[in-house]
């Protein structure tokens, strides 16, 4: 019986150092992943066309140097919130346009407010220039932290609205930067007739079912263009 007993005890020690060691492995890939995607972007030959997200406070950005890594455009990214006035972005607009970027501008949309509200900050913010890219509508947010209850159909409504607004003001169609539980909730790229911008670091994004235009591939990618991390992308041709 003490031979069993220590036979158990011995079986007992290898599966704790079993299962120790597959922890260590864990971790280990998990810090190599997380170090590899920090410098890490799709390869050049198969999306020659790449470029950035660029924050509502971009302070820390040099836009020569985003230019002199390889980003050929970048996304202005608005303030998300409509009732206050984007103070810099006439700034960022800019420097982006003196760096040799083409340029675009990036809506964040707030189902917590009407159309008109988050158009008229669009309108108010960006010039009619046709040297402009596309604009594009970021749907992340969904309602059920709104202040007063918004329906999914009264959300998709306005949705279509500001679309219309906004395209109305640039020329030129809106393209749809969305996020996965949003797609979940509205299904959006069955119901709207728009290029797609969908979202997933390192992998290509399948979850809206058609196929997409641009990909943000890494939304922490590192670099000496930026102190923080920035929001990586590629257009798919």
């Amino acid at each position: 019986m003490a031979r069993g007993r220590k036979k158990k005890a011995g079986l007992g020690i290898w599966a704790f150092r079993g299962a120790a060691l597959l922890v260590l492995i864990a971790i280990s890939f998990a810090a190599w992943f997380w170090w590899d995607m920090r410098g890490w972007r799709p390869d050049g030959e198969l999306y020659p066309e790449q470029g950035a997200v660029i924050p509502v406070q971009p302070q820390r950005t040099n836009l020569v140097t985003l230019k002199a890594i390889g980003a050929q455009f970048a996304y202005l990214r608005l303030q998300p919130d409509p009732r206050s006035p984007d103070d810099d972005f006439a700034s960022r607009y800019a420097r982006a346009f003196e760096a040799g970027l083409e340029v675009g501008v990036l809506l964040p949309f707030n189902p917590c407010y009407k159309a008109d509200t988050q158009s008229a900050l669009f309108v108010q913010m960006v010039p009619r220039n046709p040297d402009l890219m596309n604009p594009a509508v970021e749907l992340e947010m969904l309602a059920d932290n709104c202040a007063t209850p918004v329906s999914d159909a009264a959300v998709e409504s306005e949705l279509m609205t500001l679309i219309n607004q906004i395209e109305m003001h640039s020329g030129k169609k809106v393209i749809l930067k969305l996020g996965r539980d949003f797609e979940q909730r509205h299904n959006i790229a069955r119901m709207i007739e728009r290029d797609l911008w969908l979202e997933r670091d390192r992998a290509r994004p399948d979850y809206a079912g058609r196929p997409w235009l641009l990909w943000s591939a890494n939304s922490q990618y590192v670099s000496e263009a930026s102190e923080a991390p920035i929001e990586w992308m590629v257009v798919q041709r």
